[in-house]
């Protein structure tokens, strides 16, 4: 592990010239790459909670189709992997993308790999698999969508709460290996709960929050909070929440 990992310090020019290296999706939004500086990172953990409907999975089905172009388009040139946890994958929406960017259908289809949890204890299991398969081929990208939604069902009530954070931590801490060791972009989605404590009036705060508490905020490098806008258009901004 010493030989392919570096367990010692380095200096801060060898680490800026790493980054500078680093390979950065594109997301379809130049709006959106702009605020990331670039796309969506790879080797780290990005999140993107939100209300239903607010264009989590939209963009999830969008990093499917970028992490299979080229690097000159700010691409990953590998496959796709996504964990379906509450039945949000589309594949027929996969060939829509493909059809409108000029991309074989096909060849599009069977570079994303996909499997549905149906508990918590599988969504952990499902990433075990995961990680075999990429010593097999070259994935650029993994996804979770989402990662909260089997843990809440499972583990339910106060009295689960500390279990519930402990098992969700594990299965954070195994994807940050997983992005470490294969170089891979990870891509979570989050739901979010009423701010039971925002005050009312015109300088309120959120009057929501993302689920996970402190355990899923200190695990994500990069925070994604989309909301609804006018008409089908949605909204996202990044920062601490």
């Amino acid at each position: 592990a010493a030989k392919c990992v570096p367990l010692g310090f380095q200096v801060a020019s060898e680490c800026l010239a790493q980054r500078e290296q680093m390979i950065r999706l594109t997301t379809g939004s130049a709006k959106l790459d702009g605020l990331l500086q670039g796309g969506i990172e790879t080797g780290s953990i990005t999140e993107l909670h939100g209300e239903f409907r607010s264009g989590k999975s939209q963009l999830c089905h969008q990093l499917c189709i970028s992490a299979q172009l080229p690097l000159d388009q700010r691409g990953g040139e590998g496959k796709a992997l996504f964990i379906d946890t509450e039945g949000t994958f589309r594949p027929e929406r996969l060939k829509d993308m493909a059809r409108k960017r000029g991309l074989n259908e096909e060849d599009v289809l069977n570079n994303v790999c996909c499997a549905r949890a149906y508990t918590a204890e599988h969504q952990i299991s499902l990433l075990k698999m995961a990680a075999a398969l990429m010593t097999e081929s070259r994935f650029a990208v993994v996804i979770v969508d989402s990662a909260t939604a089997l843990f809440r069902t499972d583990y339910t009530g106060r009295g689960d709460l500390a279990e519930r954070q402990q098992q969700l931590g594990q299965f954070l801490r195994m994807l940050q290996r997983i992005v470490d060791e294969f170089g891979v972009a990870a891509v979570i989605t989050n739901q979010v709960m009423a701010s039971v404590d925002a005050l009312p009036g015109p300088y309120a705060g959120p009057t929501s929050r993302p689920v996970g508490g402190h355990v899923l905020a200190h695990a994500c490098q990069t925070r994604l909070s989309f909301r609804k806008g006018r008409g089908t258009a949605p909204g996202c901004q990044g920062g601490d929440f």
